[in-house]
């Protein structure tokens, strides 16, 4: 969860998903809590040219994709279309979501919003499998089946990127699950296959699958941000930069820390992303914090917007995964892409966030 947010609900209330029009005004551009950072123009289409390879698969992203997380969970139909508008009139042409999110309700949302705009053809659709608890772990059965159950919420015959999700459940099979995989694609139901929850060991034993005819890995779903470095930056980077393959970084902004508007306790509510949050509200984060200060001043971007240059500046990231909650905080997100930070910015706020 990237973008500032209302407190989040936890009492398993159900989101309306089938009461609003599907025709939601875009807002004005607004940028909250950044005074310092004025507003630049964002025109329509602004980014329509900005589109990055995901490996040698020919399918094509903007380099910033847009989380469904909060899509039938914090946001219902009304506002998660508001958002979704947004996102592609700056040129945005790749959503990001998993079978597990808000139970289904995100898939259903994107194929809603897909359906009604006419955009099918436009858009990529990355879609996290393994996840869901109907349809658990990568065992062929389960992710046949799960790949159905994604297909039919949104509406599609097609996933133009399948992440394989072995974070969620034990991977028992690496080979059983490609080989299925591999099936997926052949049918036409899925275009490129990426990995989430994934080991260096488990990458480079699919690169070798995919040398004897399995289908190869192209993208890579892991959690990296200015704060979280240690997943990444180790082994699972220097197989991935070896590989060629794409990183599309979730949790860009850490639960909205590196939005720079939590700063106290006072500010972060309650529920399990402001305990994720308090545990940031430390030394360490602090120095983070004020080292996105100064670059976000120098610069005369929102704090998002530095957070996400950041990501963009690291090598094999082509496409941060951010989560919004307003077309406000589209507009903060998609300022980072094409800023160029400084290698004097990049060390900074790497030190500060050490």
């Amino acid at each position: 969860m990237d973008a500032a947010s209302p407190p989040e609900r936890r009492d398993g209330a159900a989101i309306r998903t089938s009461d609003a029009s599907a025709d939601v005004p875009t807002q004005p551009i607004r940028l909250p809590g950044h005074p310092s950072a004025p507003v630049p123009e964002l025109g329509p289409g602004i980014g329509a040219g900005l589109r990055s390879p995901i490996g040698t698969s020919g399918v094509e992203v903007f380099p910033l994709m847009l989380g469904g997380a909060e899509f039938g969970w914090n946001l219902d139909r009304a506002a998660g279309f508001a958002v979704l508008d947004r996102y592609a009139e700056l040129g945005g042409n790749a959503l990001h979501t998993s079978d597990r999110f808000g139970a289904g309700r995100s898939e259903f949302i994107l194929g809603q919003w897909v359906a009604s705009r006419g955009v099918r053809d436009d858009i990529v659709l990355a879609v996290r499998v393994g996840g869901h608890p109907d349809n658990p772990g990568l065992g062929s059965v389960n992710l046949v089946r799960a790949v159905e159950s994604s297909l039919e919420r949104l509406g599609t015959d097609r996933i133009d990127i399948l992440y394989l999700d072995a974070a969620s459940y034990p991977l028992t099979s690496l080979e059983d699950a490609l080989a299925t995989a591999e099936w997926l694609v052949e049918a036409g139901k899925a275009r490129a296959v990426g990995a989430y929850g994934f080991t260096a060991d488990q990458l480079v034993e699919a690169r070798i699958l995919s040398s004897a005819g399995y289908p190869r890995i192209e993208a890579l779903d892991v959690p990296y941000n200015l704060m979280r470095r240690g997943e990444y930056e180790g082994d699972l980077r220097l197989v991935s930069d070896a590989q060629g393959l794409a990183v599309t970084p979730s949790h860009a902004l850490e639960h909205g820390f590196l939005s720079g508007l939590h700063r106290s306790r006072q500010t972060i509510g309650q529920g399990t992303r402001s305990e994720q949050l308090s545990r940031l509200l430390n030394r360490r984060g602090a120095r983070a914090l004020k080292a996105l200060d100064a670059v976000a001043a120098e610069l005369q971007l929102p704090h998002a917007a530095v957070a996400v240059a950041w990501l963009l500046a690291q090598r094999s990231v082509v496409a941060p995964i951010v989560n919004a909650f307003t077309p406000g905080h589209v507009d903060e997100l998609v300022q980072g892409v094409g800023v160029q930070l400084g290698r004097g910015h990049r060390a900074d706020l790497a030190k500060a966030a050490d």
